[in-house]
């Protein structure tokens, strides 16, 4: 499967419909993201199963900002709707691999509880303070 241009039009369709996305933010004027495009395309060839998508951080600077992008590229997994894994930096062919094979072995039962319980938690934090 070819990779899929990300904009803000299309972010909610394709992240929400889709349980397994992996985003390269990046950059024309950034080398190290040419670097790993081929990279990504070849993973994408590998994972036909999976989303790959790419948020050209010049022209979706609202997505950059909303993802709190500080570095280029920066690779992100969405599964069902729960960003679990995030790194700045281009990732060498095997590291990416292996994030893709973390990703597929979460408990994604667990992921949500852990999520609920951080959510709780942040609540309870703030409610105490006002």
């Amino acid at each position: 499967m070819s990779t899929v241009e990300l904009t803000k039009e299309n972010f909610d369709e394709i992240v929400s419909g889709n349980d397994f996305v992996l985003i390269d933010f990046w950059a024309e004027w950034c080398g190290p993201c040419k670097q790993f495009g081929p990279i990504f395309e070849k993973s994408s060839e590998k994972h036909d199963d999976l989303v790959f998508a790419k948020v050209d951080t010049e022209a979706q600077p609202e997505l950059a900002q909303a993802f709190q992008i500080q570095s280029i590229p920066t690779v992100m997994i969405v599964r069902q709707n729960i960003a679990v894994f995030a790194q700045p930096g281009a990732l060498p062919a095997e590291a990416l691999e292996d994030v893709i094979g973390q990703a597929r072995a979460l408990d994604m039962d667990e992921v949500r509880a852990s999520v609920a319980e951080a959510q709780q938690s942040a609540e309870a934090q703030g409610g105490a303070g006002q």
